[in-house]
């Protein structure tokens, strides 16, 4: 069995989900991306388009740009398979090797530990977003407060001259 390595770095962002791409998983599940992708193939019903699909052109120069480890991507004439967490899950039971289904477990978990920070992220900017609103609202106080006090800070337009001696 590999390693166990953390997979964090491994899963991306594309179209807006979080996948693994296949050469990653494969060697995650201690395969070659050839027999993962054959696999899939095999079992293309299990693969809905939620589960798996391929990038595009662009999408691939864009992993490969950002991901040292993927270069040598860049000069495959194939279009790299994207697993999200179910692919990943279904993979693992299409290829049915002991290393992994105990990768399996692994990867899912990887996933779940990224859901709950960017959970705990949301909770952060939105606890930050009250205290900003707060912040604005005292601003405001404090701002009709100033100028309530403005004008008595001020000195008079009109030296007050006293007088001096009894008023008669």
């Amino acid at each position: 069995m590999n390693e166990l390595k953390p997979i964090d770095p491994l899963i991306l962002v594309v179209r807006g989900q979080r996948v693994i791409l296949d050469a990653d998983l494969a060697q995650v599940y201690g395969v070659q991306t050839k027999v993962l992708n054959q696999a899939v193939k095999r079992n293309s019903g299990r693969f809905p388009e939620d589960f798996m699909f391929r990038l595009n052109d662009a999408e691939k120069t864009e992993v490969v740009t950002i991901c040292d480890h993927l270069q040598k991507l860049k000069f495959s004439p194939q279009l790299p398979a994207a697993f999200t967490e179910h692919g990943a899950m279904m993979a693992a039971m299409v290829l049915n090797s002991p290393e992994a289904v105990a990768m399996s477990v692994f990867v899912v978990r990887a996933f779940v530990q990224m859901r709950e920070r960017l959970a705990a992220n949301a909770e952060i900017l939105k606890r930050l977003a009250e205290i900003d609103k707060t912040l604005l609202e005292h601003d405001e106080a404090l701002g009709a407060i100033w100028r309530h006090l403005q004008p008595l800070l001020e000195p008079p337009s009109v030296p007050l001259k006293r007088k001096i001696g009894f008023d008669g």
